[in-house]
């Protein structure tokens, strides 16, 4: 609730997403390293346990004070990955509203033309190409037998 009351004001602004999802990353960040620790200290009890009399009550405590780590936790990264989402989502929007935009401008379209025009031109040149080499591969043994004519010896 915190981070979402933090944050919804200026999840439109425009200039700031970026260095806000850095700082959201950052707090997620955190947020691991806390889990990890909560972790840690949960393992760490539990191994104790073995050495008590009463284990398995002692495991039960040990699993319900790390509930009580955890949960404000998951929460709290709950409301954190929703944020995230929102934000990316709205990222992705406007790079998808700027490419579009882009494509959509005279210079983007006069440069498109020119770029099909050239594309045309060396399909032609291309199709020359192979038409005059398809017409030499025709010629080949003609022009084989007059060699052979003219390079004989009377």
């Amino acid at each position: 609730m915190l981070l979402l009351g933090f944050f919804s004001h200026s999840l439109y602004a425009t200039p700031a997403e970026e260095a806000q999802l850095e700082q959201l990353n950052q707090i997620e960040r955190e947020l691991e390293l806390q889990r990890d620790w909560a972790k840690y200290r949960w393992e760490k009890t539990n191994s104790e346990c073995y050495q008590k009399y009463w284990v398995n009550r002692c495991l039960s405590e040990s699993r319900a004070q790390y509930r009580k780590e955890i949960d404000p936790i998951r929460a709290q990264e709950v409301e954190l990955h929703e944020v995230q989402r929102k934000l990316r989502a709205s990222l992705k929007d406007q790079r998808d509203a700027k490419k579009i935009a882009e494509r959509d401008s005279a210079e983007k379209a006069a440069e498109r033309a020119a770029n099909q025009k050239e594309y045309e031109e060396k399909q032609k040149a291309a199709a020359a190409r192979a038409a005059d080499l398809e017409q030499r591969r025709k010629d080949a043994p003609k022009r084989a037998q007059e060699n052979k004519a003219g390079t004989q010896l009377d």
